[in-house]
């Protein structure tokens, strides 16, 4: 493998995050449960961890300020146009995968 440059590092992975958001806004068909119980992260995830790079970087962002970077949209817009209800089969596998916190 070529060795990268930390510059490279950070456009490559920086591209590969866009192209993912890009793909998710695409594929609204794909249900947050889904991606949850198949992956083990959702486009909340996402928004959750740009928010938290931000202000790790001391950029203040606030939770529906990374939503929106990640849907596209206002969240609340996003589930009005695309959110179904999860079956109870989903949120079973939801519970049961899910880790417990305490």
């Amino acid at each position: 493998m070529s060795e990268l440059s930390e510059d490279q590092k950070r456009d490559f992975e920086a591209a590969a995050f866009r192209r993912l958001v890009a793909h998710l806004r695409e594929r609204s068909d794909v249900q947050n449960i889904d991606l949850m119980n198949l992956a083990g992260f959702c486009r909340n995830c996402l928004s959750n961890w740009y928010r938290e790079a931000a202000e790790a970087a001391g950029v203040p962002l606030g939770k529906e300020e990374s939503r929106e970077i990640v849907y596209g949209m206002p969240y609340a817009e996003w589930q009005a146009r695309h959110q179904t209800a999860a079956s109870p089969e989903k949120l079973a596998a939801f519970e049961k995968a899910r880790p417990r916190r305490g």
